[in-house]
């Protein structure tokens, strides 16, 4: 006896998919066109950057931005290799901290029962309404009182603790089996042993997602607003900080304003491509049933 297997065809037609394919390379293409013509107005000679109407491409390719950023940072009283050093030190405290703690505080919020456990999750929630720019006097106040502003502490700390990440890695959490968390308790297994082995590995798409939020957070926001509020010595500032002070110069560093922002455009794409592909990867490969 035979069994037949029925499949089931998608209802749409080759019509149908082609009108798909083609919304989604439109608007593929809107959203690279920023990108595309960042990079070309970083070649582009400053005769061509204000003309009018705006050419997209370059008539005359020049490296000549690229030569005077260089003499730029020949002339600044703190070494280039300065704010590289801030930026890598306080990327990466920033990422891997906030991370770990936003895990750590997710963990029991989400997998353990104890008294305020719904009431701290409802603070956590009310907390993503406000606004970074809302929360600059508190925080300059809480700083000033630990005697933190000037320091790397002011990039870090208001960074560190956004709830953010909590909220995303909590939700994740609740979606790992409970018959999975007991096999390991009625196995021996501690609650630190189950958050590394088991809880961690399984939401992989959530932490990877965390970090990029992170690194963009703290890359993009440490330019303008905490480096003219809470830090004021040029000696522990970073690259991004840079990128106002040469903006500023006027119309005459408009084209190494343009390699500047090439510049810091770089890094968080290279970070989220690197991370995308794991992250899709994993969230097709880690789905969970009880």
């Amino acid at each position: 006896m035979k069994l037949r297997v029925r499949t089931r065809k998608l209802n749409r037609s080759l019509g149908g998919n082609i009108v798909i394919f083609i919304l989604i390379a439109l608007m593929s293409v809107f959203m690279l066109l920023p990108m595309v013509y960042t990079v070309s107005t970083a070649f582009k000679p400053i005769s061509e950057i204000y003309v009018f109407p705006p050419h997209f491409f370059p008539h005359s390719p020049t490296l000549e931005n690229f030569l005077q950023i260089s003499l730029l940072f020949e002339g600044f009283w703190i070494p280039m290799s300065r704010y590289v050093f801030n930026t890598v030190f306080i990327c990466t405290v920033v990422t891997l901290g906030h991370l770990l703690l936003s895990s750590l505080a997710a963990y029991p919020l989400a997998r353990l029962n104890f008294t305020g456990r719904n009431f701290i999750s409802s603070v956590v929630r009310l907390s993503l309404l406000f606004t970074t720019a809302l929360m600059l006097i508190p925080q300059y106040i809480v700083m000033s009182k630990l005697q933190i502003i000037n320091t790397y502490w002011a990039f870090i700390l208001p960074q560190v603790q956004a709830a953010l990440g909590l909220y995303l890695l909590q939700n994740f959490m609740l979606q790992i089996p409970e018959a999975m968390l007991e096999a390991a308790r009625v196995d021996g297994a501690k609650e630190h042993q189950i958050y590394f082995n088991i809880v961690m590995p399984n939401i992989k798409p959530a932490w990877l997602t965390v970090m990029i939020f992170a690194f963009q957070t703290i890359w993009n926001s440490s330019g303008a607003t905490i480096s003219t509020t809470l830090v004021y010595d040029e000696k522990i500032k970073m690259i991004s900080s840079l990128l106002s002070q040469v903006v500023a110069g006027g119309t005459a560093r408009s084209g190494v304003g343009s390699v500047m922002g090439l510049i810091l455009m770089t890094p968080p794409l290279i970070l989220f491509i690197c991370c995308q592909n794991q992250v899709i990867e994993t969230m097709s490969t880690s789905g969970m049933k009880d």
